[in-house]
């Protein structure tokens, strides 16, 4: 299958004309079979890069979010708006409720609208934990094994529960990526990569039984990093020998720079208007 990925969402742009860049992500997915949205960003810019970079979000099968996180899922009314009713695919647990604290400031930093109003724009809600074939080829991985231990979470992000008087670390059980399976190999597409690049990576490999991985894109969340992480990683990068590193949102300059100074041409900036033909 061929396939054609253009980052729409982004912390920065790598175009020069009529973008916009957000703290955020949002990934378009053209397929032989159909078109489809991967995160949405936090919505202030979806729509102008759609329009710019002349990507038809009315052309959606369905929609896909890696977690719930507002600045993954804050373009989902501007999208729904124009596409209408359409599938939208995720983790059971991505409305709940969470904040950021750190230095004094808090702040929510869950999804901003309510389950009902995005249902009212055309969402047709489909969440659980198992992978899931979402079109030919496309898959959502569903929950992640976390396994290795170097790879741990934000003590920043914190989770309410019970009837919002019990506050504990969030462990962002529905950290969730996309897998297209290409003539060229495996794309594995991160959200955040909450759960870890290195777990992601291998789940995807036992999932669809292959170690064919033509390409990496999106938040790998190497910006939080310890040394230790950040070495495995590049190991995991050469033992599959991952042929192209497309770095966005949640990576930070220093870690993006260090890739590059370690990968060279396998790697590039996952910007707004970056393109992965697969």
């Amino acid at each position: 299958m061929k396939a054609t990925l253009t980052i729409l969402c982004e912390n920065s742009v790598g175009v020069p004309f009529d973008v916009l860049g957000e703290h955020g992500f949002a990934c378009f997915v053209e397929t032989d079979t159909g078109n489809y949205l991967f995160d949405t960003g936090q919505g202030y810019t979806i729509t102008q890069n759609a329009l710019t970079l002349k990507k038809d979000l009315h052309s959606i099968e369905a929609i896909m979010i890696s977690h719930g996180h507002y600045d993954h899922t804050g373009g989902l009314p501007a999208v729904l708006k124009q596409k209408g009713p359409v599938d939208v695919l995720g983790h059971k647990e991505m409305f709940a409720q969470r904040i950021w604290s750190k230095d004094g400031v808090t702040r929510d930093i869950g999804i901003p609208f309510r389950r009902s109003y995005l249902e009212s724009l055309g969402a047709r809600f489909k969440l659980g934990t198992e992978m899931v074939e979402v079109g030919p080829g496309v898959y959502l991985t569903g929950e992640i094994p976390r396994q290795s231990s170097f790879e741990q979470g934000d003590a920043a992000m914190t989770l309410i529960t019970g009837n919002g008087d019990k506050i504990q670390p969030d462990p962002l059980l529905d950290d969730l990526s996309m897998l297209v399976d290409t003539d060229q190999g495996l794309v594995i597409v991160l959200g955040c990569a909450h759960a870890g690049m290195i777990n992601i990576i291998n789940y995807a490999i036992d999932q669809l039984q292959t170690d064919r991985i033509f390409a990496v894109i999106g938040g790998t969340h190497l910006g939080f990093s310890t040394d230790q992480q950040f070495e495995e990683t590049l190991k995991v990068i050469d033992n599959y020998n991952i042929q192209h590193i497309g770095v966005s949102h949640c990576t930070g300059l220093e870690k993006a720079s260090l890739l590059h100074a370690r990968l060279g041409k396998r790697f590039f900036f996952g910007t707004v208007g970056a393109v992965l033909e697969g």
